[in-house]
């Protein structure tokens, strides 16, 4: 009888911030999307587990590595091997499909409305959806771009066609030597545009993107702002998580929404102005697509 009731309080406290972040979604002037890894999660980018087995399966039995991530730190034994193994990285999580229309729901809660997003996501999965590329900001780089390694000019450049010759050339865990890329400028060898040190190229398109977000933060300063916080962990709070306070905390009219299979927490200073829903994004996103639809309809 209790845990009956347990669940059934539960059930009743997600149904009730649902209909709360629907009333937020319906009365934002603007909607700011901030997204973390676990967005891509819920949408089938995992990388650990039987998606990990299923492409890497030789690297685990070779080397041990366990899951993606921490095979992008192996020291490999030549440049052979290396990009053997971040080809076939950059071309699961960048140029395949998510398994779960996430992004695609989410573009259509969103499409009509004055929003952007902001994201530390290098996959590119907003801009597939259909998202607007005028109102994205990924701030931490993209798995389809290559950079010099060296940062020898400011300038990314797209590597689908060399992602993909190594991933159909390469034998044995080896890419040909002849499909290493090398900076075009100054030879030096190529790399990922991933903001792993100070070598990270910011190119021109980057500067765009960061300005266009600072004017949308600016031109919505003391509007009806929802701040939707989709998917993000503590690896990098200070770009998503902790501005997200701040303004929320500056603008009495605007509402912090967290959404996330764990880490949903916020300052006591905002509490009233918060909804946190700790459950599956894309389960999130679904119901409250429905409401929205039902009082469409009525």
């Amino acid at each position: 009888m209790f845990l009956q009731k347990t669940i059934m309080t539960s059930t009743q406290v997600y149904l009730d911030n649902i209909y709360k972040l629907k009333n937020a979604f319906l009365q934002a002037d603007a909607i700011i999307i901030g997204a973390g890894a676990g967005l891509s999660t819920a949408a089938g980018f995992t990388y650990d587990g039987k998606r990990f087995m299923k492409y890497f399966s030789d690297f685990h039995e070779k080397y041990g590595i366990a899951n993606m991530y921490a095979g992008g730190f192996y020291p490999f034994d030549s440049l052979e091997e290396y990009w053997a193994y971040w080809s076939r990285y950059i071309y699961i999580n960048r140029y395949q499909e998510p398994l779960k229309p996430v992004y695609q729901k989410l573009y259509q809660l969103v499409k009509d409305k004055d929003y952007f997003v902001l994201t530390t996501n290098v996959d590119h999965c907003f801009q597939k959806a259909g998202f607007d590329k005028q109102r994205l900001f990924y701030s931490q780089g993209d798995y389809g771009l290559f950079q010099c390694s060296k940062a020898c000019q400011p300038i990314t450049y797209d590597n689908e066609k060399e992602i993909l010759n190594m991933v159909s050339k390469q034998k044995e865990m080896k890419i040909p030597t002849q499909a290493i890329p090398y900076c075009p400028h100054c030879g030096a060898l190529m790399t990922m545009n991933l903001r792993i040190d100070d070598t990270f190229v910011e190119d021109k398109g980057w500067h765009q993107a960061a300005k266009c977000y600072h004017e949308f933060l600016k031109s919505h300063k003391k509007q009806h702002i929802l701040f939707l916080e989709l998917g993000v962990g503590n690896n990098t709070p200070g770009i998503i998580k902790y501005p997200f306070w701040n303004m929320t905390l500056k603008n009495k009219n605007a509402l912090y929404a967290c959404i996330n299979v764990q880490d949903t927490y916020y300052p006591k200073e905002i509490k009233k102005q918060t909804i946190c829903i700790q459950e599956d994004i894309y389960k999130v996103i679904k119901d409250l697509q429905t409401m929205l639809a039902k009082d469409t309809n009525n």
